[in-house]
């Protein structure tokens, strides 16, 4: 057997999937599959008939999803259950949209009450700066924010105020750091005066290695052109759930914005972690980024299955990841403001769903989640699209459209929305030995048939298309949220824990422990002969250098 053994209607679902006819017979079969297989929701358009799929498999599908009972699950989460049971928590970055019901409550407070306070303090915040009436220590107001984060305190606020770059309102520059690598905060300093620079440090715990260290270089950088440490206070603002050692920082209590223990990092740009959205866009239009994934979200538990964009979405990938042995899954924005989209639901869903057990701690015998990757359009045409025509891998691939663009340049748009449509076309019908001959046509026999094999593409390779009518604050809310329950629903029906992170954590603690062996020769190189001799290679560097 393959697949999902756990579930009774396994077998009779990988039966089904290896007897579909490829896809350009069931296009010729149903000369409208076009329009059965598409459906809108929350201002976007989902068209996946270019999957291995019919009527049946959809029946199939929500059967497999009963058994699973992702309705019950689904339910939980927006009902504040602890779900991430491994740390013991909610998971209720769906209130941070308003898409939980007042009476939730975690730890005595009522979470709808704490959200609200929280918006109202940002609102605030932005005002006061888009107002030139938050002064940095020499007296003048605040130009240029730089965000410290990393991870989803990083990725999110990043891909969405890039994404939204039509709607900047150029009150404030807004800048990004998240990498440790020295270069990347220093090539933004060198750009900035520090009298009239503010950093916003997000961390839960204050204390995350890149983004404390980066802060502190920050700090440093502070105090070297004047300013005290009472000074850091109109320098800094904080998002964390540890405003003691904030506090301890230089970060005063009344500059902290709260995170809670229930918001993952991944899922929290929704939060006090989007105030560089804010910034860049402002309140209203960060409040209609919630309120597009609002729509998603009300969408999401209610729609049927058949016409449920995100449980359709997962469920399809489901198949192809444990019944076709898809590995890996390519996002294709054709717009120049999502292309770091990839990137972005490549964290979400490879840290969320990246898992080798089960919630009872049972091995896991099956793949799970993909690798996520992609590029915008066209640039992936002349890339790696070669790979997706005639790779041997099976690569199931969304193309993602505005059918507006916010640019009005001449024949441009037309020519973008051409290749994403022809893409997945091209992917889906193919060429066949028959067809590359007669291009070649005139040509003689011998070259005809040394040529043709080349020119061949099997097609017969699945594709979704999700379409919007321009990107705005609400269709890109709606749009992280459809990838974000996507993500959700395949962890239920692979039985994991989409909420936890543990891979993350051992790369921590062992990289200080190699970190202490760096910065102290007198340390014993008592790690594995691979680390000793690369840790060894670096003192003699550095011992060179200094010298």
């Amino acid at each position: 057997m393959t697949g999902l053994t756990r579930y009774p209607s396994n077998d009779a679902l990988a039966q089904h999937l290896a007897a579909l006819p490829d896809l350009k017979t069931l296009f010729a079969q149903d000369p409208k599959r076009g329009e059965r297989f598409s459906l809108d929701a929350a201002g976007l358009t989902l068209d996946y008939s270019k999957n291995h799929l019919t009527e049946e498999t959809l029946a199939l599908l929500a059967k497999l999803a009963r058994e699973a009972q992702l309705d019950e699950k689904v339910a939980a989460m927006f009902a504040g259950q602890p779900i991430n049971h491994t740390e013991g928590r909610a998971v209720l970055h769906t209130a941070l949209r308003g898409s939980v019901a007042e009476s939730v409550s975690v730890d005595g407070a009522k979470v709808r009450d704490e959200v609200q306070a929280t918006l109202a303090r940002m609102e605030a915040f932005v005002a006061s700066l888009f107002k030139g009436e938050w002064q940095g220590f020499g007296g003048e107001a605040i130009t240029d924010v730089v965000s410290i984060g990393i991870g989803g305190s990083f990725l999110g606020p990043k891909i969405v105020t890039e994404a939204l770059k039509p709607y900047w309102q150029h009150k404030v520059n807004v800048h990004f750091v998240a990498n440790i690598d020295g270069a990347a905060l220093g090539e933004k300093l060198a750009k900035l005066n520090p009298g009239t620079t503010l950093f916003i440090t997000a961390s839960k715990s204050f204390g995350t290695q890149e983004t404390l260290t980066n802060s502190e270089s920050a700090r440093d950088w502070l105090k070297a052109a004047g300013a005290s440490f009472a000074d850091l206070a109109k320098h800094f603002v904080a998002v964390t759930a540890n405003v003691a050692k904030a506090e301890a920082f230089g970060i005063h209590a009344d500059n902290c914005f709260p995170m809670w223990d229930w918001v993952g990092g991944r899922y929290s740009l929704w939060s006090a972690i989007g105030l560089p959205i804010a910034l860049a866009v402002g309140m209203d239009n960060f409040r209609a980024l919630l309120a597009g994934a609002h729509e998603m979200d009300k969408h999401f538990q209610s729609a049927p299955f058949a016409a449920n964009m995100p449980k359709l979405l997962a469920l399809i990938g489901i198949c192809y990841i444990n019944y076709k042995g898809a590995t890996s899954h390519a996002l294709l924005p054709y717009d120049h403001g999502l292309r770091a989209l990839p990137g972005y639901v490549q964290q979400l869903d490879m840290e969320s769903n990246g898992k080798g057990c089960h919630q009872d701690g049972s091995a896991i015998d099956h793949l799970t989640g993909p690798v996520i990757w992609g590029a915008e359009g066209t640039n992936g045409q002349h890339a790696f699209h070669q790979l997706l025509h005639q790779g041997k891998q099976l690569i199931p691939a969304d193309f993602i459209l505005p059918l507006e663009s916010h640019y009005k340049l001449g024949r441009h748009h037309a020519m973008l929305a051409s290749n994403c449509f022809a893409q997945s076309q091209a992917l889906m019908q193919g060429k066949s030995l028959a067809e590359a001959k007669m291009e070649l046509a005139g040509l003689d026999q011998d070259v005809i048939d040394a040529l043709a094999p080349h020119k061949v593409m099997p097609g017969n390779r699945p594709s979704n298309t999700l379409l919007m009518d321009k990107v705005s604050p609400q269709t890109l809310g709606a749009l992280i949220a459809l990838y974000e329950h996507k993500v959700l629903v395949q962890g239920i029906l692979w039985d994991l824990n989409s909420f936890d992170q543990w891979g993350v954590e051992l790369g921590k603690v062992l990289g200080n422990a190699v970190l202490a062996r760096l910065e102290d020769a007198d340390q014993p190189l008592d790690l594995d002969a691979s680390t000793n001799a690369l840790v060894a290679r670096y003192r003699r560097h550095q011992k060179n250098i200094n010298a």
